[in-house]
């Protein structure tokens, strides 16, 4: 009778043991949705209720895994040469940054054009706060939108310290260099622009380790790129890029014609720079 009873106390633990480790099993499958993801509400705020394909094969976006320096964040986006020359914008989210929108790539005549430049990309340098999704959603000519993201592992970059002091950071303000590189390799229309802005963008969140005060916010807000007096990219910005903006691209040139860059920060100030033609 003994034997019995223990027997059935045995079966009646390892039923419970095998659900429990089922209900383990079960939760590390498949991942709970977190009840405070930003992502619905910044998606509604800022495409509405417009549908979003993801991950359709229109555009790649790399960024780390883990990033090195959070407040220096490498992201590169590329565009198959068929998508290229009919994307309208990208815009670049970070989901958990204070402001998630870190910019929005718009694309003019000069951006796109033959097929023999192939696949375009588009490169920058950004801030990410707190481990987050980092989003681009491209707007392709005939309205539609489509998105591709990233887990990037990060923190502190919005409030980490310029790495120059406030009063050097801004005698360089607005310092900009641009330059354009051919490689006729990859074709005799094949650019690359690249534009550097000495600017400390600063996110309003950064303490100064004198005053023990807080930085009040300045940032590049506006980078407007044209060629030939053709628009080929304008950036508009926030604290979410990072210490001294730099933007690259590739895009459909010829010998002679320079980029001519303008900027503005959010203190109104302009900046201009011009690339050497005949490249």
């Amino acid at each position: 009778m003994v034997c019995r009873r223990t027997s059935t106390m045995r079966i009646a633990s390892l039923l419970s043991l095998t659900a429990v480790i089922g209900v383990v099993l079960l939760g590390s499958a498949v991942a709970p949705v977190r009840a405070d993801e930003p992502w619905p509400d910044i998606r509604a705020g800022v495409f509405e209720n417009r549908p979003i394909a993801e991950n359709d094969g229109t555009m790649a976006l790399y960024a780390p895994e883990q990033a090195e320096d959070a407040a220096i964040v490498p992201i590169a986006i590329h565009l198959p040469s068929n998508i290229a020359n009919t994307a309208k914008s990208i815009t670049l989210i970070i989901d958990r940054n204070p402001a998630p929108v870190a910019a929005t790539f718009r694309f003019g005549d000069g951006f796109s054009a033959s097929p023999e430049v192939g696949e375009r990309k588009l490169m920058t340098r950004v801030r990410v706060d707190s481990f987050s999704y980092v989003r681009a959603v491209l707007e392709t000519a005939d309205g539609k939108l489509h998105m591709v993201s990233k887990f990037v592992r990060g923190a502190g970059g919005c409030s980490a310290p310029a790495s120059k002091d406030a009063d050097e950071a801004l005698a360089m303000l607005g310092k900009m260099q641009v330059k354009t590189i051919a490689q006729p390799a990859l074709g005799e229309r094949w650019r690359e622009g690249i534009v550097m802005i000495r600017h400390p963008n600063f996110t309003g969140m950064q303490m100064d380790l004198v005053s023990r005060g807080y930085t009040p916010a300045r940032f590049v807000n506006l980078v407007e790129v044209t060629r030939a007096g053709s628009l080929v990219l304008r950036m508009e910005g926030g604290i979410s890029i990072s210490e001294d903006p730099n933007i690259r691209f590739n895009y459909d040139g010829s010998s002679g014609d320079a980029l001519e860059v303008r900027a503005t920060d959010s203190n109104g100030a302009k900046f201009a720079g011009k690339s050497l033609a005949g490249s």
